[in-house]
């Protein structure tokens, strides 16, 4: 006999039981977003600090590649969502036709799936009936199934380019910040660009099983081997050579 859980666990259980939103595109682009404006704009102060620029010639560097930086993300992000979510839109259309024209067929096959997952005939048999009831409701369980999408919950190209603009505009600042208040030193900045990725790389562990000393140190990383390289090139370059 099936036990039903009491009003106070129901409770509990809505209480404690949540995931964070990653479907809606905002995470990602976000993320993605943050990290290339921190690491990019490390990278060019670095490099024409390198170089031999001062100040004024690392500010205007960096504010450039700021806003080259976010509005590139931001149209690149937009682009890539609208095209994922047109290209799902096509594959529910053609789901959409197979159903209709070979609705056996395609009830078998989820049939065979459900037994894929671990039940039994009768049970796949039993819910592949039901959900073939409803044409609609057929599409998105075989969509869900087949490419592991939910045509509900698509990401949004608006959401994805607003994130990825915002979070590179604040990652790529970080760096800057000790020149816009007036230092001159590039070990400052890149310092302060060092913290902002090690900050930014632990943060990003609240959405996944990584330790955040693993993935702060990680990025961190990341953002040292892309400094040290333009540094070289700048130092071979120099700014005499602009």
């Amino acid at each position: 006999m099936t036990q039903h859980p009491s009003s106070a666990e129901l409770a509990a259980h809505a209480q404690d039981h949540h995931h964070a939103d990653v479907s809606g595109g905002w995470l990602r682009a976000a993320v993605f977003g943050a990290m290339d404006g921190l690491v990019t704009n490390i990278a060019l102060i670095s490099g024409v600090g390198g170089g031999g620029a001062d100040r004024h010639v690392i500010i205007l560097t960096g504010m450039a590649g700021l806003v080259a930086g976010a509005f590139s993300m931001a149209l690149g992000e937009f682009a890539s969502v609208g095209t994922q979510n047109e290209a799902v839109a096509n594959e529910v259309a053609v789901e959409r036709e197979e159903i209709r024209r070979h609705p056996l067929a395609e009830e078998a096959e989820l049939v065979e799936m459900y037994q894929e997952m671990g039940l039994s005939q009768k049970t796949a048999e039993a819910m592949a009936r039901e959900v073939h009831a409803n044409p609609e409701l057929a599409v998105k369980v075989h969509v869900a199934q087949e490419l592991g999408v939910d045509v509900d919950e698509q990401p949004s190209p608006w959401t994805a380019a607003i994130s990825s603009f915002l979070c590179f505009a604040v990652g790529g600042v970080i760096p800057l910040l000790p020149f816009l208040f007036g230092s001159s030193s590039l070990g400052v900045g890149l310092l302060v660009g060092a913290v902002g990725l090690f900050v930014a790389g632990a943060l990003t562990s609240r959405f996944t099983t990584r330790g955040w000393l693993f993935s702060g140190l990680r990025q961190l990383a990341f953002g040292v081997i892309a400094a040290g390289a333009t540094y070289l090139v700048g130092m071979a370059i120099g700014v005499s050579a602009m």
